[in-house]
């Protein structure tokens, strides 16, 4: 409780008093009748879940996260202990490891969790943003679904058992590893080398942005010795009988990344120097695997993160607007300030409402996405494969995008509040989603794939059709205009040529692609509010 003094009674006891009561799930009667709208036969088990879960998040796992984000409680490393041997020990706040053992312990990527569970898990638990979690829960989902396609090893099916499952209680923590210095998305180019030696696989190289490096295992991108082919690899953090000794399986840390936003998470540079690792799926098809089933599993929940991390900066902002006063009246109260409240209000509902549709798009996928473009398949099925990987990617950018804008608005209505660190959370979410930005392909990187994707497409989906399996009737107007911007976009042979003309179509083809996923979005929030209705139970 804040104390007034004797000259100044005021203080901020009765909103600091309604942030202790804050349920993220009962107080938010949107997203329980999205959860409703999409969630099909799936829709009681998850909204009782979400019931049980949501005063955890709310409170206990919000105030640690709240907590380990003070800059005197940042990770850092130990890169040899008293007697010279090198151990590279990241040393996190015990909140960290709390938090990160219940938040696992949920079993969230088991055969047992319906789909819908624990979708609605992870967007409350997200509300507390990154918070040394949201990174490590993505990318050990990411690594589930490629060993329950591929594990093919005793192994690897240990690797899975470990991360889905649970061995003896512990729920292992999965990591990516993809970036190298001279590619960064360019995972094609990277040199890291797979090196069969005496039956096994050891990988040597450097890696230069890996994020979660405290996880058990990891999704390693390398080259087999002799190919110019990316192959998929899995590497234990610890051999057996290591952990106690803190001897790492074969490589170094050899730095932590001092990064903008997400500063819980340990990201850093990696050697790799005879790490033992176990090939997963065929060594020839890394790229492909790692982009139609690790990537897109990332990018899923960037947006959904993205979406998360808004409803919480405006539910502060909204609440904060009603407690505040100024020249007699709460700010709210205001015109100017209550319209940027209901836009950015609006905004994060019509991106929950995306992230939803999105997701049940994606699970009614027979198979769910693959590697590459060309698929030997009925048509239709072939065009829905197409549109949901397509949409992905557009929700990743402009999700994304549109978090920084919402949280940073509503940051002002905080007035200088609103950069105080210790005051609320908003400055720490608008840090981790400008990093949420660049994540799992930069905006340029997937728009400029997007185009290629569509002009590859081009025969066989027209620009009319992915429109209008996108927002249906939504529009007819919007549709016609949309339909018509995509196909010109699209002719242009490619955003490769240094000329007027590709600079303007990579300008339109920025914009169209936000309102191409903004269309989408409506469409979703129009079937929210027309249909369940907000509220409903």
């Amino acid at each position: 409780m804040s104390l007034p003094d004797r000259n100044n009674p005021y203080s901020f006891n009765d909103f600091l008093e309604w942030r202790k009561d804050v349920d993220y799930y009962r107080d938010d009667p949107f997203v329980r009748s999205a959860l409703r709208r999409y969630a099909g036969d799936q829709w009681r088990a998850a909204d009782e879940a979400a019931r049980s879960i949501s005063p955890k998040a709310s409170t206990r796992w919000r105030d640690m996260a709240d907590s380990i984000a003070a800059p005197e409680k940042r990770p850092y490393m130990t890169h040899y202990d008293g007697h010279g041997n090198r151990i590279d020990r990241i040393v996190r706040p015990r909140e960290t490891e709390i938090m990160e053992r219940e938040i696992f312990g949920e079993a969230l990527f088991s055969e047992k969790t319906p789909p819908w569970v624990k979708l609605i898990k992870m967007y409350l638990v997200y509300q507390n943003g990154e918070a040394c979690v949201a990174c490590p829960m993505t990318c050990t989902e990411g690594m589930v679904e490629l060993l329950r396609k591929f594990a093919d090893t005793p192994e690897l099916e240990r690797v899975l058992a470990h991360t889905a499952e649970g061995i003896d209680g512990e729920f292992a923590i999965g990591a990516q590893y993809l970036s190298e210095i001279q590619g960064g998305s360019d995972v094609p180019s990277n040199v890291l080398e797979a090196v069969r030696e005496g039956g096994a696989w050891r990988l040597y190289g450097t890696k230069f942005f890996c994020s979660a490096t405290h996880a058990d295992y990891a999704v390693v991108t390398a080259k087999p010795a002799g190919s110019e082919k990316v192959a998929l690899f899995i590497i234990p953090s610890w051999l057996p009988g290591d952990r106690e000794r803190e001897r790492r399986n074969g490589y170094t840390i050899d730095r932590i990344k001092w990064k903008m936003g997400t500063s819980e998470l340990t990201t850093a540079e990696l050697t790799f120097n005879g790490a033992l690792a176990y090939p997963v799926g065929p060594l020839d098809r890394g790229v492909a695997n790692v982009v139609g089933i690790v990537l897109t599993y990332s990018r899923l929940t960037v947006g959904l993160s993205a979406a998360a991390f808004m409803t919480r900066a405006v539910r502060e902002a909204r609440r904060y607007a009603r407690f505040r006063t100024a020249f007699g009246l709460t700010i709210g109260d205001f015109p100017m300030l209550a319209g940027q409240i209901d836009s950015i209000d609006r905004a994060a509902r019509r991106t929950t409402a995306g992230a939803f549709r999105l997701y049940r798009d994606f699970l009614s996928l027979e198979g769910g996405l693959r590697g590459g473009l060309v698929i030997d398949e009925p048509e239709d099925l072939k065009r829905r494969r197409f549109a949901v990987r397509e949409l992905i990617m557009l929700q990743k950018i402009t999700a994304s995008f549109d978090a920084v804008d919402v949280i940073r608005t509503a940051m002002s209505v905080f007035g200088g509040h609103g950069v105080m660190e210790d005051f609320s959370c908003l400055p720490r979410l608008y840090r981790d989603s400008a990093v949420n930005e660049l994540w799992e392909g930069p905006r340029n990187v997937l728009l400029t794939q997007m185009h290629r994707d569509f002009q590859r497409a081009s025969e066989w989906y027209r620009a009319e059709d992915f429109v209008g399996d996108a927002i249906g009737d939504h529009d007819e107007a919007l549709k016609k205009d949309l339909a018509r911007e995509l196909a010109e976009c699209v002719s242009h042979p490619d955003l490769f040529t240094m000329d007027a003309r590709t600079m303007e179509i990579c300008e339109r083809w920025g914009s169209l692609c936000h309102r191409l996923y903004h269309a989408y979005q409506e469409c979703a929030l129009g079937e929210i509010e027309t249909g369940a209705g907000v509220g409903a139970e």
